[in-house]
This record gives C-alpha cells, sequence and structure tokens, in this order.
C-alpha cells in the first residue's frame, strides 16, 4: 500500500511515493522543460501511473503552485502556460476513475500539511507555513483545517499591504511580495541602483539582467551597504507580514520555508524581534518562529499527506 504525492512546480515536478506513517519508498524529478497546456496534465499522469507499478496504488494527492477552484476542479498557475482555468480533476479522474481517492489543493496547503505531518510543526493544529521564494504565500491550518477562503485563494500574502504609498507595479504581484520575495530583493536593489549614481560595488553587474537574490545575500554578508539597505527592508517587512499572521491567527508556530530561507534562515531572530514590536503581545509571546524542517521536499510529503486525506485519513 503507497500514497502517491505529486509537487508541481513552475520548472519541474517532483513525485513520491510513502507509506502511511510517511516513510518516503521512492522519488523522482522530472523537468517540465518546453511543456505547457494539457502536456503538464499528461505528465501527471504519467508520473503516477509510473509510480503506480512499482508501488500498489491507494491513493494520490497532486498539489499545484496557483489556485485550485475546488468547486470546479480547475487551476490557476500563471507560471504554467494555458493553465488559466485547467480542468485538472477531469483529467485524473479520466486516467483513473472515480474509485481512485485523487486530492489536488494548492501547494501554500501542501507546504503546512507537510510541516505539520513529518516536519517542524509536527503536530500543531494552529500553525503557518510561509513561503518566500519566487512568490509568497502561507499556508495557514487552523484548528487542524486548511483555510482556504470563499474561492480558495485565502493564504495569497504576498498582496499584504504593508508600505505607502500605492505602487502600480503592485496589481502584478502585491506589496509584500514586490520587495521581499526573491525576485522582490532584485527589484529593491535595482532601485536603488537607479538612485545611486555613486555607488560601485559588487551589485553594479555589468548584465543587470543576472543579478538574482543569491548574488544580493552574498553581497550582504561582505557588507555592501546596498545589499545592507535591501536585507533590512526585507527583513523589517518580513517581521511586519509574521505579527498580522500571529495577531489574526494566534498559531502556535510559524515555519519559514521557499528558496530565500536558504540564505535568510541565519536572520529568523531579527525577523521575530521585527515582530514582537508589531504583533500582538500575548499572540507573538506564543508563537515559535523556525525555518521548514523538509526544505524542498515539504510540498511534496504535503502532498502524500493530502493523498491519505482524500482517502477518508485524519
Amino acid at each position: 500500500m503507497a500514497f502517491i504525492g505529486i509537487d508541481l512546480g513552475g520548472t519541474k515536478l517532483a513525485a513520491a511515493a510513502f507509506t502511511a506513517d510517511g516513510a518516503l519508498l521512492s522519488r523522482e524529478s522530472t523537468p517540465l522543460a518546453d511543456r505547457t497546456g494539457a502536456a503538464v496534465g499528461a505528465l501527471i499522469v504519467e508520473r503516477i501511473l509510473a509510480l503506480s507499478e512499482k508501488h500498489t496504488l491507494d491513493g494520490a494527492g497532486v498539489c499545484v503552485p496557483g489556485v485550485y477552484r475546488a468547486s470546479r476542479g480547475s487551476v490557476w498557475a500563471p507560471n504554467i502556460p494555458g493553465w488559466d482555468d485547467y480542468p485538472l480533476r477531469e483529467e485524473l479522474r479520466s486516467a483513473f476513475g472515480a474509485r481512485t481517492p485523487l486530492t489536488i489543493d494548492s501547494d501554500r496547503a501542501a507546504c503546512i500539511l507537510g510541516e505539520t505531518w513529518r516536519g517542524a510543526a509536527a503536530g500543531a493544529r494552529d500553525a503557518i507555513f510561509l513561503a518566500v521564494g519566487t512568490g509568497i504565500g502561507a499556508g495557514i491550518l487552523t484548528d487542524g483545517r486548511i483555510l482556504r477562503g470563499r474561492g480558495d485563494v485565502a493564504g495569497a500574502i504576498g498582496w499584504l499591504a504593508l508600505d505607502r504609498p500605492y505602487v502600480a507595479r503592485y496589481v502584478i504581484h502585491g506589496c509584500f511580495e514586490d520587495q521581499a520575495s526573491g525576485p522582490g530583493l532584485v527589484r529593491v536593489t535595482r532601485d536603488l541602483l537607479e538612485r545611486d549614481a555613486r555607488y560601485n560595488g559588487a551589485l553594479r553587474h555589468p548584465r543587470p539582467e543576472d543579478l538574482d537574490a543569491g548574488a544580493v545575500f552574498a553581497a550582504y554578508d561582505r557588507g555592501d551597504p546596498v545589499a545592507v539597505r535591501v536585507i533590512d527592508n526585507a527583513i523589517e517587512l518580513w517581521g511586519m507580514a509574521s505579527a498580522n499572521l500571529v495577531s489574526l491567527f494566534n498559531p502556535e508556530i510559524i515555519v519559514f520555508g521557499g528558496g530565500v530561507f536558504g540564505p535568510a534562515a541565519k536572520l529568523l531572530d531579527r525577523v521575530r524581534a521585527e515582530a514582537r514590536r508589531w504583533a500582538q503581545p500575548i499572540g507573538i509571546e506564543q508563537a515559535r518562529f523556525v525555518t521548514s524542517a523538509l526544505g524542498g521536499d515539504a510540498a511534496l510529503y504535503g502532498a502524500g499527506r493530502l493523498a491519505m486525506m482524500g482517502r477518508g485519513a485524519a
């Protein structure tokens, strides 16, 4: 008996088989390459079938990088061309039939399920996974249930309003994500470079398109003044956002993950100190701040957990 988890990202698909107690039986990763639209759906079916040939399939869970519209069974995933309203549930049911338990959800939901099942928040019933990478999102577990909202958009915290005045580019990805995601760190860096013609440090790259968050963190570690301003700004925003989540949801734990936490893990004490300035004072003392124990596999483990929940597991 095995539960299959599928973690669909913007550039690759990870798949794994798990036992009921969370032991990893096998795992694999497949680049999306040039696949778009129905070809991505076909790849999901193909990988589930391949794993089910090795393990007795007892259910499959799929997490997607966007919004899963549960009422329609369709997915909005802006990083996958052709997935504005992709009928993924229908695709899976056509391939596997109605008797095979299949569950679909957002990667935000999967990340917090993975961490509360086998990760840093194991056993928690009020927990938040704050994912900071290419985008920013939050998986929110309250009283043991995933918070999804009226249209399954709950947790899209990249749109948190944390600064003034409003800037037109926020319409694309939101205020918080604009400044404090991986690409957001690059945007803020470029803004500062445009304003400071005298700066001639490492971030004045001969090919600006090659500047990335890793370069910003490396410059920060060397004390580069522009990088320090960029990262200090991000710490303030990560702390403010965490404070808002604490004040709204009173979690027992916030798990920080995604590609940026990574290099930003060493800054977590400063993030918590900033959050303490803004948060409801009782709630902030009840909340632990930790980094992900599962790293890049948080959503994959969560997809495995989705498979069990689709079967009626607790």
